[in-house]
């Protein structure tokens, strides 16, 4: 199926690994040129070089750190203008109210809430009126909450309501604005902490996949990078101010 996105400019935010870096192949594989954030440089590098070496694109990258507001200045002023906004960067650790404390949970937040609200207000003025797609890839945890993930069910289901309150009008600017919640993926983020989990529970790292639930095992990157790329395409012109989950059913149980 041609998604009808060749040509198009895409920005994607935490793009060096796991499923920022799987939307980066398929919108490669698209035909979008591509403009890459994450903190990490090496990767970055080495993720452009991979990229242009299998695809015909240009793939150009930023290492900056989004938490940071003005680095979003010099993040849009790099990328200049662009068709579609992946908003991936980010991740809100677990932990109930006593586990995390006010640090960490504005670091968090620096970095996913208000670095996707602050980069979306940017780039949002400059796609008003020639059009564009934005989409966010927020998170499960914000639909079906939990006192284990505090911090993760806030931020999350604030950018949930973000998404769906903007995308709701934003059709009248010839913008598109669209969320997708994974559930468990299996990143690298999952596996390090499903090692963590089975050391302590089971003595041994290597067996963490022991900790999986056989029946509902985890997604792939690529699950969410299919549905990333489908929602930026013409394919999905009607589709704005909603939030498609793809989570194996696990907020259905």
């Amino acid at each position: 199926m041609d998604l009808g996105l060749k040509g198009k400019r895409a920005l994607i935010t935490g793009a060096s690994k796991g499923i920022g870096r799987a939307v980066a192949t398929v919108l490669a594989a698209e035909g979008c040129d591509l403009h890459l954030v994450a903190r990490s440089a090496e990767l970055l590098a080495a993720a452009a070089t991979e990229l242009e070496a299998t695809c015909a694109c240009a793939v150009r990258w930023s290492a900056l750190d989004l938490a940071d507001s003005a680095n979003l200045d010099t993040l849009c002023a790099a990328a200049g203008d662009i068709d579609i906004l992946v908003n991936n960067a980010g991740a809100i650790p677990a932990g109930t109210l006593d586990m995390v404390d006010e640090a960490t949970w504005r670091a968090a937040w620096d970095l996913k809430v208000f670095g996707y609200i602050n980069l979306t207000r940017r780039v949002y003025a400059a796609m008003r009126g020639r059009g564009g797609v934005i989409v966010n890839v927020i998170g499960a945890g914000g639909e079906r909450v939990s006192a284990g993930y505090l911090a993760g069910a806030g931020g999350n289901a604030a950018l949930m309501g973000v998404t769906r309150a903007l995308g709701g009008v934003s059709l009248r600017d010839g913008i598109r604005v669209v969320g997708i919640n994974p559930g468990l993926i299996e990143t690298e983020r999952l596996v390090t902490m499903q090692r963590t989990h089975a050391s302590r529970v089971l003595g041994d790292a290597e067996r963490w996949r022991e900790m999986l639930d056989p029946d509902f095992p985890p997604g792939q990157p690529a699950h969410i990078a299919d549905m990333v790329a489908f929602l930026a395409s013409p394919r999905s012109g009607n589709t704005t101010g909603t939030i498609i989950t793809i989570d194996g059913g696990m907020c259905a149980r």
